[in-house]
């Protein structure tokens, strides 16, 4: 089965709807998400989206929060594009109907995280991206240019490879045609053939035994470019939320957003004792790389699994009115916020690092966008600061689409590339061998490529990761396409990424710490 698309827009959260809302106006666009359309991670996004909006915050401030957060490894021009066109992105999002929170005056209520030197993050309660989500959603499934595809999983890109060239080192000739893609239900491979393709597909935390992340976030765009030879950088770069609640029987971890600490959350130890001060002058509110690393150097120090968050000096009406969400999952467990500290722990959140993208939005594959957390604009250097993941998607998303628009008449569609073909292939029997070497990958990844690393850790890394790679690979060449087996195979090659990528490293720098590089002023030898 083929189908033609002018845009094939892979994932569903606010950097592909957005693209989808705005190409739809000059075009015909696709969209396949691999589970329901709103399970991504934009609906998990609590705190909110970063904006200037009234003095005495200024562009200038933002750009220089971002700079500092990102610890000199921002690509200026990306940070200066995000945030001077941030205004007019959250317009647009508001236009389609999103909500954001005010004050009694009418004025947008801006809540403070870490890092920021103002209050300049807009919200809408404690459930932001559920709330934007909820909006594109709404207005994509209206809109008569859309198809959407539910329950189909985007397997590989569609290249020269396909049409029988040779492509054996990333280069710019490359170009996407678009992609194979497994109708679940179904059961079939559906080759979509477009002009414009876009990868939105989000990040990478299940790569990880604990994360934010929903159980969708398993690097697919990543490591289906990767594998098409275009160029995927800053790996290295991943970010663990310090907040994460400690509930070990659930997955994904439920997060205790950032803004919580903005709003007067402090950490403790179990002795009720604060901490943060002494590792950095923002105490609880440092940026998100210092704390996680800090919280995991006190808890090996004291042998615990969590640590604790605490609110209840504010007055209960207010925690229960900014954090309802919030208040309500905690209590759903015996933890009353207002009166009880919160048993918080550091959890796998975000990719800085992801297919590296221009100004654009465009990847070195040619017509081949990547959005998002999927991306890597440059924007979050080697640590993302709090909330500015939203709204780089929105601006992203908008730069793409204009690019692409322009483009469109000279695009046509690749004529040639074969239908999927699966014979000698048989069904996957074998759970239990994707089921063992997905726990064993997650176990890899967090004892020894987790917040604090070291050259032998890696080392031991990539060869235990090796194994299961070539166990893998022998399973899917003889098997049918599954989800989980897919999925399994695009971690490791993500996991590998994030090995070989914190390996050329020879410093420590924001969220890659190494104890054989140590951080200037940083005493966290783990």
């Amino acid at each position: 089965m083929v189908i033609k698309s002018d845009f094939l827009v892979i994932g569903s959260g606010v950097a592909g709807l957005s693209f989808a809302l705005k190409a739809a106006e000059k075009g015909h666009v696709t969209i396949v998400t691999k589970g329901e359309m709103n399970e991504c991670n934009t609906k998990y996004a609590q705190g909110g989206i970063c904006c200037v909006t009234y003095p005495p915050d200024t562009f200038d401030k933002h750009i220089q929060d971002t700079l500092v957060a990102g610890a000199g490894k921002c690509d200026l021009p990306a940070v200066e594009l995000v945030v001077r066109r941030a205004p007019e992105l959250i317009k647009d999002l508001i236009r389609w109907g999103t909500r954001f929170d005010k004050t009694p005056e009418g004025k947008y209520s801006l809540h403070r995280e870490g890092g920021h030197s103002e209050h300049r993050i807009l919200h809408h309660k404690d459930l932001t991206g559920a709330e934007i989500e909820r909006a594109l959603v709404s207005k994509v499934k209206r809109h008569r240019n859309i198809d959407i595809l539910e329950h189909h999983f985007a397997v590989d890109l569609l290249t020269q490879h396909h049409l029988g060239q040779e492509v054996n080192k990333r280069t710019e000739g490359i170009e996407c045609y678009g992609a194979y893609v497994f109708d679940e239900k179904r059961e079939q491979v559906v080759t979509i053939l477009s002009k414009v393709t876009v990868l939105a597909t989000g990040g990478v935390g299940n790569i990880y035994h604990t994360t934010t992340n929903p159980h969708v976030a398993t690097g697919d765009g990543i490591a289906m470019v990767h594998r098409a030879k275009g160029a995927v950088k800053n790996m290295q770069y991943i970010q663990f939320h310090p907040t994460a609640l400690y509930n070990p029987n659930e997955r994904p971890a439920f997060l205790i957003t950032e803004a919580m600490r903005g709003f007067g959350g402090i950490l403790r130890l179990h002795t009720g004792e604060e901490f943060m001060h002494k590792y950095h002058p923002m105490g609880s509110l440092a940026p998100r790389d210092v704390v996680a690393r800090s919280m995991d150097h006190e808890m090996k120090i004291h042998g615990c699994e969590y640590l604790y968050l605490d609110i209840t000096h504010k007055p209960a009406e207010e925690i229960i009115a900014e954090y309802p969400n919030i208040y309500e999952k905690c209590l759903s467990i015996g933890i009353d916020i207002t009166k009880d500290m919160i048993p918080v722990a550091p959890a796998a959140h975000y990719c800085c690092g992801g297919v590296e993208v221009d100004l654009n939005g465009e990847s070195t594959i040619s017509r081949l966008y990547a959005l998002g957390e999927t991306s890597c604009t440059g924007l979050h250097g080697a640590n993302r600061l709090a909330s500015n993941s939203l709204i780089e998607a929105a601006v992203y998303a908008d730069q793409a689409a204009t690019h692409a628009i322009n483009r469109l008449e000279s695009l046509t569609y690749c004529e040639g590339i074969p239908e999927w073909n699966d014979d000698g292939t048989t069904a996957t029997e074998e759970m239990v061998l994707i089921i063992q070497n997905y726990k064993e990958m997650q176990q890899i990844m967090s004892y020894y490529v987790g917040i604090v690393r070291s050259n032998i850790r890696l080392e031991r890394a990539l060869r235990r990761l090796e194994i299961i790679y070539k166990e893998t690979e022998e399973l899917y060449m003889k098997s049918r396409l599954n989800k989980d087996l897919c999925e399994l195979r695009n971690l490791i090659e993500v996991g590998y990424l994030i090995i070989k990528q914190a390996q050329a490293m020879t410093e420590s720098v924001g969220l890659h710490y190494s104890i054989d590089y140590p951080m200037k002023g940083v005493d966290t030898e783990n």
